[in-house]
């Protein structure tokens, strides 16, 4: 009887161990799908056309103190998804495979992954005003992403596999989750050497002239002999018996002037307009969009805020 009873405890100390291994796995390679995420989000958002905005030292020294905290907020949410999503994808795709093939088989994980995705990513569709093929990229890496960790669970749990501890297993993730990340911050830099991320047109005065709007009814006229003709285009200032800290507007409306400065590159060209009849002085605006529609911009307040007032061309 002991001996049955020893037999008993210790399949099911394998079984926790080989469970927590397991566990252990997923959560892992998940918070490294994650990482990896953040760098293809960053080179992404690099290719988007967008001003050039300032470095908030204090944001970035915020960040570097919050990134253990954020480490660990992101192994809570992979546990969370490793028991809420890979471990029932898990079994749903062994029960399958069992039921109408006879045995278990690969494929079935990523058939059930994207079996799951897809209503999420239809229910995306509908909702926003994103488009089929961005819909599909995103149901594509959402369903790989889910189904890696699944494929590494599933062959920790087949007959004959060698148990591994914990200790064992987080040692190969971590090392392999390491080559994982330096290779993809390595290719995100070598992408970046290699020019595909944005870059403001390089215009002259001719191609900057035209009517550009706000949105909001506010429109400026740059006409290529130099006048410009300003309509409720708002400008900014401080006004500390108002709030020392909030920037006000102040709409602008009348007749002037405006030149091109080329610069000595495509982020440092300006427009400066002058319009005497303007509360407040207009600062010279700075150029991004493409070289069809061009848009022009300033900071309101502390460029550090990274809030502009834009307008584009019509």
């Amino acid at each position: 009887m002991r001996s049955e009873m020893q037999v008993t405890v210790q399949g099911q100390a394998r079984a926790r161990d080989r469970l927590d291994a397991v566990l252990t796995a997923s959560v892992s390679v998940l918070f490294v799908e994650a990482v990896i995420g953040v760098i293809a989000g960053y080179v992404w958002e690099q290719t988007q056309e967008a001003p050039a905005l300032p470095y908030n030292a204090m944001g970035l020294a915020v960040m570097v103190i919050a990134a253990p905290f954020l480490a660990a907020a992101g192994a809570a949410v992979c546990a969370l998804v490793t028991l809420g999503v890979v471990m029932p994808l898990l079994a749903a795709a062994a029960w399958l495979g069992r039921t109408l093939s006879g045995r278990e088989v690969w494929w079935w994980v990523p058939a059930v992954a994207a079996t799951a995705t897809a209503p999420p990513a239809l229910a995306v569709a509908i909702l926003t005003e994103v488009g089929p093929l961005e819909c599909l990229g995103g149901w594509f890496v959402v369903t790989t992403a889910l189904t890696t960790p699944v494929l590494v669970a599933r062959r920790l749990l087949l007959p004959g596999r060698p148990q591994l501890s914990v200790g064992a297993m987080f040692g190969r993730l971590a090392l392999y989750g390491t080559l994982a990340v330096v290779t993809a911050f390595a290719l995100a830099g070598v992408a970046m050497f290699a020019g595909i991320g944005y870059e403001p047109p390089r215009l002259n005065a001719e191609q900057i002239a035209g009517t550009y709007s706000d949105g909001k009814g506010g429109t400026l006229t740059l006409t290529p002999d130099g006048k410009a003709t300003a309509t409720r285009v708002e400008t900014f200032d401080f006004d500390d018996s108002i709030d020392p800290f909030e920037p006000q507007a102040h709409p602008c409306t009348g007749t002037g002037t405006w030149t091109y400065d080329p610069a000595d590159g495509p982020y440092s060209q300006q427009v400066d307009v002058s319009v005497e009849a303007c509360p407040v002085a207009m600062d010279s605006w700075s150029v991004y969009g493409t070289r069809e529609h061009p848009k022009l911009y300033v900071f309101i307040g502390d460029p550090d805020s990274w809030e502009l007032y834009t307008l584009r061309h019509s």
